[in-house]
């Protein structure tokens, strides 16, 4: 079953909520914001091993702990606040993880530098293959394998696949102008 049929069955109630408010406003639309899409890849290397439901219930938590997502701030995280976050039960403790958003913030202002945005830099590799996809997150950023690379790219538009068809949020993903129509 899919994302989006087996929502509306989902208990209970508060549930059903949490999911239907990313599926309907978040999953699979375009983000411009540099730091709204390191916030995504976050949310998805953390979700390894774990539902996503779990995520979204400390979404807020994440947000708090990383900065708001600031790359700036989160690349210039310092052994004190690596620590913290290993502390913050608002927030998935693993090392490995933690030590991945705090890289990956490097590695994003780098790619800032280089391309002028963290979106200018995904859309000079598109169009790929999720295969090609891989290769290149696994090459270029720390804790990505083909479930979060896939995730995190059907989630902000790269890929298709994030609504069925015949879900209302489709056609509203589609007026939005994902990349994946453009391939």
């Amino acid at each position: 079953m899919s994302y989006c049929s087996v929502i509306p069955s989902m208990q209970p109630d508060e549930r059903r909520v949490l999911h239907s408010n990313y599926h309907d406003h978040h999953y699979g639309f375009p983000i411009h914001d540099d730091n709204e899409l390191f916030g995504r890849l976050i949310l998805e290397i953390n979700q390894a091993g774990l539902s996503w439901e779990t995520i979204l219930k400390k979404e807020e938590g994440f947000r708090k702990a990383y900065a708001n997502f600031d790359i700036k701030k989160v690349a210039n995280f310092s052994e004190t606040d690596r620590e913290c976050l290993l502390q913050d039960p608002g927030i998935i403790r693993n090392k490995l993880k933690v030590n991945a958003a705090i890289e990956n913030a490097k590695t994003i202002l780098q790619l800032q530098r280089e391309f002028g945005s963290f979106e200018k830099w995904l859309e000079s590799h598109h169009p790929k293959t999720k295969v090609e996809w891989v290769k290149l997150f696994k090459k270029t950023f720390k804790f990505t394998g083909g479930e979060i690379v896939g995730e995190f790219l059907m989630s902000i538009g790269f890929l298709p696949g994030a609504h069925d068809t015949n879900c209302p949020v489709h056609a509203k993903v589609l007026k939005s102008n994902p990349k994946w129509v453009d391939q």
